[in-house]
């Protein structure tokens, strides 16, 4: 178990400077083509420096911004103390430090991990899950969001949502200048300097966020198994999670669920991810989650 979890740390955490990596590389880029497109080199110097600048928000800041985005209220002890007491003990059992803790007020039954580290991290339950689960659901559940925070899943997914996000926002902004800005781009667009360049950049511009998009659904749709196997080391019985996932999955959407962290929930926020062997490959790549069924089967072949 030791090694396993050691494993995914080490990988999540290459993945992660891979993931800054790759962003910086993009925004350059992005903005090398806009800074062509004007003939003002300032625009590429002010893309790298937006991009450095969110690289590090995106590492320190994070999980706050997940926290502020979803309405989650932050509980102690004396207020939860049953839960409390779960995740203190699942901690304890597990050499770990407690996660802050938080409840989002929403009837529908769900979850989620964020942090940047097991000792910057934070999990958040609804209140329909506590209503609705019982003590080993809640206890399932509570040992899966524990898995994405020990094997360090929170770091890359807190992360992807506002790279991501930011990624989309920025080639916005720059699609806009292009065609609706003036100067020495009007000049372009009536003939004037590389037209496969240009043909190439407003591509790249466009494509950016979707590819993006598409990595963040396949970095979270693969941790989840990961989580529910660690999970069932935790808790030694999987039925508690088979069970609180077939419940969370009947339940009605979230009412305050923002698609920006939509992938970091247990469960898909706004429907359940039906297993379906005839939806085809493009349609899956846009799924947030595995087929809940997937899971609850592999759950209970352990």
């Amino acid at each position: 178990m030791m090694q396993s979890a050691y494993s995914f740390r080490t990988r999540n955490i290459r993945k992660t400077w891979i993931l800054f990596i790759v962003f910086l590389i993009v925004i350059i880029g992005i903005g090398y083509a806009v800074s062509y497109y004007y003939e003002n080199p300032f625009i590429l110097y002010l893309a790298v420096g937006i991009s450095l600048l969110l690289n590090v928000t995106a590492y320190w800041k994070s999980d706050t911004i997940v926290m502020k985005l979803n309405n989650a209220k932050r509980v102690e002890r004396g207020e939860q103390k049953e839960l409390y007491n779960l995740l203190e003990n699942m901690c304890i059992s597990q050499g770990m430090e407690m996660p802050a803790l938080y409840v989002v007020d929403d009837p529908s039954p769900n979850a989620f991990a964020t942090g940047r580290n097991p000792s910057h991290a934070a999990i958040a339950v609804t209140s329909g899950l506590l209503e609705k689960l019982d003590r080993s659901e809640i206890e399932g559940v509570l040992a899966h969001e524990l898995a994405h925070v020990k094997n360090y899943d929170t770091l890359v997914m807190t992360v992807v949502v506002v790279l991501v996000g930011t990624l989309a926002l920025i080639s916005d902004f720059f699609i806009r200048m292009m065609w609706m800005g003036g100067g020495r781009g009007g000049d372009r667009r009536e003939g004037g300097g590389n037209p496969v360049l240009l043909i190439i950049s407003i591509a790249a511009i466009i494509i950016a966020p979707i590819a993006g998009m598409i990595i963040q659904l396949a970095i979270s749709r693969k941790r989840e198994f990961g989580a529910d196997s660690t999970a069932v080391l935790i808790t030694r019985y999987p039925e508690g999670l088979a069970s609180a996932l077939e419940k969370i999955a009947s339940g009605k959407p979230l009412k305050k669920a923002k698609e920006a962290t939509a992938h970091l929930y247990i469960a898909n926020p706004f429907k359940a991810d039906v297993s379906n062997t005839k939806t085809p490959f493009f349609a899956k790549l846009f799924m947030t989650h595995p087929p809940i069924e997937e899971r609850i089967e592999a759950l209970r072949k352990m």
